[in-house]
């Protein structure tokens, strides 16, 4: 062995050691193909450790694991912590050539995930091209220990998680996406905990079934990990209260259902009956759909459901004459909204407040050193010379279709990660000027928008952040090619969403109504269609951080930037060195 090597291999160990020296949970994922039938086809699928969705993360508020991750997959991976704060860590964050270069198969990444003040649920998933589809799990945070839940003990806790399924290979799904330059193929079906349900062909003997008993309370650990919808969901004939969102607890809020973007988490109690229903109605369903609001924008319009089943003590009845006895379960008719139910996705969302009591206390930034104002548009680049048109641009008017924040449609780096680049100061990769504001200023929300407004430009534009800034990031949506509702999601943070509005943004008038008490702690925000959304944070996390729509075909157009926050003076407010088995470019 070459002296090179074994100081590497020495490096390494001690980073072993160092980490197993401290109380800490260590797991193993394997990154590995798994057959799945889904909707009567059978398809190979990448799995963590041949499971989907894949394994429950649990852990204590302020907990640090590590987690081994090798790919025995035949495609480039990385795996993200999403929600998880990871202070001073960004190089286990993962987003793909942002944080580290990708695993590559046949090689291991061991990865140090710091939990801090989150508390709740999260979740975990693939950041690498549109692997995430199948590859994601729960991260279950429990209270620090001596501590208990701001809310009665739940007799269970189950997560629920939403997801979306293609017949076809999704790599696929992506090549003929990029290719085509127009919108992507939808999903074939919806999921809940990796199962269509009744309403598809093939489906009903998997579907999900949740059996409760009698006047107890169970914690929905509820999950979005669906691909390009935003989803309501509901439980025929009960409420939920909603107690938690994004790993911070919220003011309880009942409910008889819930809006839920992709990438975001609720926590949400349901409280079964207190005595025994129907026998001829002891099942109903769970069920969600999509929330879509673009116009001319295609998108999955079908349902998936799971049951929710009521165990009567001291019955008689065995459960399979049970299930004969009970027919077809209730559905959620009357309190599952319909697609394009804008005025019931916006109230739920501003419904939310944060818990902010002592236990469990909030710090809104006040005193703002740093203001952004970002528009965030659908775009159309030209169809360039030599493509082919109907093959190749297949968006508006023969044009590809983009997208951007303030007119700079992100361009991701190949050959070596933002993060690599920043600390070891290799010039040449990014450019720190994505603006603070519009470069283009225009009614954001009109009907009638000129053609050349849709034009962004490409670069991979980042903006850099003093240490300890107090942040204040306006998102306003634009009706450029199609305004629809945008997640927004930022690594390494949580920030306050301190207000909503619909139309544009008023400084005079809206900032009046910002709720600076007890607004929610979220680390995804919708962004309303023709309208916008205030966060604000502090920049306390040294390190580099990505932003971007969490709607994947957004993200692959180029909503997206990059945050770089500056070391501060001391040492518990600096950049942690990397780990010595970063994956190679």
């Amino acid at each position: 062995m070459m002296f090179g090597q074994r100081l590497t291999c020495l490096f390494f160990l001690m980073f072993m050691f160092m980490n197993c020296t401290q109380a800490s949970t260590h797991y193993n994922f394997v990154v590995k193909e798994a057959p799945y039938t889904r909707l009567c086809s059978t398809k190979n699928i990448l799995t963590i450790n041949g499971k989907f969705p894949g394994p429950t993360i649990r852990v204590h508020k302020g907990d640090t694991i590590y987690v081994r991750v090798h790919n025995k997959g035949n495609h480039n991976i990385t795996i993200h912590w999403h929600g998880v704060k990871q202070p001073r860590n960004p190089w286990s964050d993962g987003p793909e050539y942002i944080t580290q270069c990708p695993i590559q198969p046949g090689e291991t990444f061991n990865q140090k995930i710091i939990f801090s003040n989150e508390e709740g649920t999260l979740w975990w998933h693939a950041h690498s091209d549109w692997l995430r589809a199948t590859v994601h799990g729960a991260i279950e945070i429990f209270p620090k220990k001596g501590t208990t839940f701001p809310f009665p003990k739940p007799h269970k806790q189950i997560p629920i998680i939403l997801g979306e399924w293609w017949k076809k290979d999704i790599l696929e799904v992506l090549e003929e996406f990029v290719v085509s330059g127009g919108q992507p193929n939808v999903s074939d079906a919806f999921t809940i905990n990796g199962q269509p349900g009744d309403f598809y062909n093939c489906s009903k003997p998997g579907t999900f079934k949740l059996v409760v008993e009698q006047n107890k309370r169970y914690l929905l650990r509820i999950i979005n990990a669906a691909m390009n919808e935003i989803l309501f969901f509901s439980i025929a004939q009960h409420n939920l209260t909603v107690v938690g969102i994004d790993g911070s607890y919220t003011k309880p809020l009942t409910t008889n259902f819930i809006t839920i973007s992709p990438g975001q988490t609720i926590d949400a109690l349901l409280q079964t009956a207190m005595s025994p229903p129907n026998r001829n109605n002891r099942q109903y369903y769970m069920a969600a759909r999509a929330y879509s609001t673009g116009v001319n924008v295609t998108f999955d319009n079908t349902t998936t459901t799971a049951i929710l089943q009521y165990k009567i003590l001291n019955d008689t009845v065995n459960d399979d004459v049970a299930c004969r006895l009970t027919g077809q379960p209730l559905f959620p008719y009357y309190d599952l909204p319909y697609y394009n139910d804008t005025n019931s996705a916006l109230n739920f969302v501003t419904s939310l407040r944060s818990l902010a009591n002592q236990d469990h206390p909030i710090n809104v930034p006040i005193e703002i050193n740093k203001h952004i104002f970002s528009t965030i548009s659908i775009n159309t680049f030209p169809c360039p010379n030599g493509y082919n048109v109907n093959d190749t641009c297949q968006g508006p008017n023969g044009t590809r279709l983009a997208a951007s924040m303030n007119n700079i449609s992100f361009v991701f780096p190949n050959k070596i990660d933002v993060l690599e680049a920043y600390y070891f100061h290799i010039n040449g990769i990014v450019r720190a000027n994505f603006p603070i504001f519009p470069p283009l200023l225009f009614n954001f929300t009109g009907d009638f928008l000129p053609l050349a407004l849709q034009t962004p430009m490409n670069g991979t534009r980042v903006r850099v952040l003093e240490y300890g800034s107090n942040v204040e990031l306006v998102f306003q949506g634009t009706n450029l090619v199609a305004g629809i509702d945008h997640p927004m999601h930022l690594h390494g943070f949580s920030f306050y969403v301190v207000g909503y509005g619909l139309g544009n943004f008023d400084p005079k008038r809206d900032e009046l109504g910002y709720n600076l008490v007890d607004p929610p702690l979220q680390n995804t925000v919708m962004v309303p269609k023709n309208g916008w959304a205030t966060i604000r944070f502090a920049a306390t996390n040294p390190g580099v951080w990505f932003m971007h729509c969490h709607l994947e075909r957004h993200l692959t157009w180029g909503m997206d930037t990059v945050f770089i926050v500056k070391n501060g003076k001391y040492k518990q407010a600096q950049l942690l060195p990397p780990p010595p088995d970063m994956p190679p470019c």
